[in-house]
């Protein structure tokens, strides 16, 4: 007999009413969801990518904590969130994602009166661009920052990543 896998629940929105860009991940990781914090793993190179693109000392953001970094990002205008809200899965690969429950993606628009663009992180959020399409804003795949995702280099990340935020003017 098959045991069942626990229902694992994902993590509250990090968005305002001044929200330009929502970058949608997939679903937190094993260190994400026992941590509580979007890209807690520390090689997921999710929040290096963000504070090079934003900050004028990269350094500084990194060393802030995790709630203090959310509050900074959204000060920037970008917001956190993913595409699923609950999910079965062993372990933190996308692959893995059995049973998930979609997240009311829909509520952007109400949520974030100020959104410009939406940009999928990866390519399992990517999955459900039909739906973020419906918003009536521009959508964007960026590649994953996530450690499986080793066949990008950072320097190639982070370029893909700037050009998607220079285009939205979150980045000049």
């Amino acid at each position: 007999m098959t045991q069942a896998r626990p229902v694992l629940q994902g993590l509250a929105p990090v968005l305002s009413p001044d929200t330009r860009l929502v970058v949608l991940g997939s679903f937190p990781g094993v260190a994400s969801l026992r941590a509580q914090q979007y890209y807690g793993h520390p090689h997921n190179q999710f929040w290096k990518i963000m504070a090079t693109l934003l900050a004028p000392e990269p350094a500084a953001v990194l060393a802030l904590p995790y709630a203090a970094r959310a509050q900074w990002l959204l000060h920037q205008g970008v917001g956190l969130w993913d595409v699923y809200a609950a999910c079965e899965r062993e372990g933190s690969l996308d692959a893995n994602i059995q049973n998930a429950q979609p997240n009311d993606l829909q509520s952007l628009r109400t949520r974030c009166p100020a959104l410009a663009a939406i940009a999928h992180n990866g390519g399992e959020s990517f999955k459900h661009a039909k739906h973020t399409r419906l918003l009536g804003l521009p959508v964007y795949r960026l590649p994953s920052t996530s450690p499986a995702n080793a066949s990008w280099t950072f320097a190639r990340k982070l370029d893909a990543w700037r050009e998607v935020f220079q285009g939205v003017g979150v980045v000049r």
